[in-house]
């Protein structure tokens, strides 16, 4: 048994007015509060009882309280305007406070929250596309074996380019032979051949004739995921001998369908969309990808193009008709939700219909709300912590 007394902590952390039991699998702790002391801080007295990695899960929880009064929050660009404005309501109405955001990417959102348990991890992480069951096993290697999953809608990811410009109708396929590292042979013969397509004219006749330079996210960003998932992919398998590798040969598919070009057309713009819309009014002939909800705020400066003849607009997008289109997510770890403040407070004002309903002030900003049945299951599940499941 290894016991800590007289130490001094803010009472918000622990005591509302009674005390808080934490316990896990291998281990329980019980915080014994003086209710004398309701104002400031006040003597604390911990009892673990653990072992091996349930002791240093434990220790780590206990560094969250003791160096960390606010929710950390961090992961996917696209994610991040919404997040962003749901922290800023909470902190204004409420008494927590405000969270802090970071843009990271939703991969490296996910490899910073998979690292562990306490106050130099986050405890939240955006992300614009699933978690991977790589980075279940990640977390759970690191002690963080519950994490509560929550969907919170939609969003389109457009090929756009400087307002003004002539508008351009892209099909998939257009998009995979243009930017994939590797096409089939322009002879007609079923081999690959390196991308030897330099303008938009070369890869269609009816596009313009002016180079192809695409400026978009990195390989740690879910937009560039679901970029390569849904527009890369869903142009490859127009190709009936590649499609056809699904089914023979998956891991071939894939590198075929999903690996980007390295030769130049294709240039990485880093997780700052405001980067590439001022690059994109800097240099009018390029295009550059990023969420429907970044286009829709910058409609004064940006255009998006129409792909397989369709527009990405709230409608499309929200009946499905856009093709290239995302669900929405963030992660919370369940073991810091009763040590840091507000952590419950704030998937509440989330998951609330003033702020993700379809009236909510999310739709205001872009997002795509959840259908009702999906809303209500989604905020049942919040409500109750459910743990993900894959």
């Amino acid at each position: 048994m290894i016991s800590a007394t007289n130490n001094t902590l803010p009472l918000s952390y622990y005591c509302h007015k009674q005390p808080l039991l934490y316990a896990q699998d291998l281990s329980t702790l019980t915080v014994e509060c003086d209710r004398q002391h309701e104002i400031g801080s006040f003597p604390v007295k911990k009892r673990i009882l653990s072992t091996g990695l349930a002791l240093a899960t434990l220790l780590g929880m206990q560094n969250v309280s003791a160096a960390r009064d606010y929710i950390s929050v961090v992961g996917s660009s696209t994610v991040y305007p919404f997040a962003t404005v749901v922290a800023e309501r909470f902190g204004k109405g409420t008494a927590f406070k405000t969270p802090k955001v970071e843009s990271t990417g939703s991969g490296g959102g996910l490899k910073l929250f998979c690292q562990g348990l306490g106050a130099q991890h986050p405890d939240i992480t955006n992300s614009s596309r699933r978690i991977k069951s790589s980075e279940v096993s990640l977390c759970a290697n690191n002690g963080v074996a519950d994490i509560v999953e929550v969907l919170i809608g939609y969003d389109g990811i457009v090929l756009a380019n400087a307002k003004g410009q002539d508008p351009v109708n892209f099909t998939r396929k257009d998009i995979f032979l243009a930017l994939a590292k590797e096409v089939p042979n322009p002879d007609g013969t079923e081999t690959l051949v390196k991308n030897p397509y330099k303008t938009w004219k070369d890869v269609n006749p009816t596009l313009p004739a002016i180079a192809i330079e695409v400026l978009g996210p990195p390989p740690t960003s879910g937009t560039r995921d679901a970029f390569a998932e849904l527009a890369l992919e869903g142009g490859c398998k127009k190709i009936s001998w590649i499609k056809s590798l699904k089914k023979t040969d998956k891991s071939a598919y894939k590198e075929i369908c999903h690996t980007v070009r390295e030769d130049g057309p294709y240039i990485e713009a880093g997780e700052n969309d405001n980067l590439i819309v001022q690059k994109l009014n800097a240099n009018p002939k390029a295009f550059g990808v990023f969420g429907f909800s970044f286009l829709d705020q910058n409609a004064d400066k940006v255009q998006g193009s129409n792909i397989d003849g369709q527009g990405p607009t709230f409608d499309s997008i929200s009946d499905g008709s856009y093709p290239v289109s995302r669900p929405l997510y963030f992660y919370v770890k369940k073991a810091h939700v009763k040590v840091i403040p507000g952590i419950k407070e704030y998937l509440e004002e989330f998951t609330s219909e003033r702020t993700w309903g379809e009236d909510g002030y999310l739709a205001e900003k872009g997002m795509i709300p959840l259908g009702d049945e999906e809303r209500s299951s989604m905020g049942a599940n919040v409500r109750n912590l459910k743990n993900l499941t894959m």
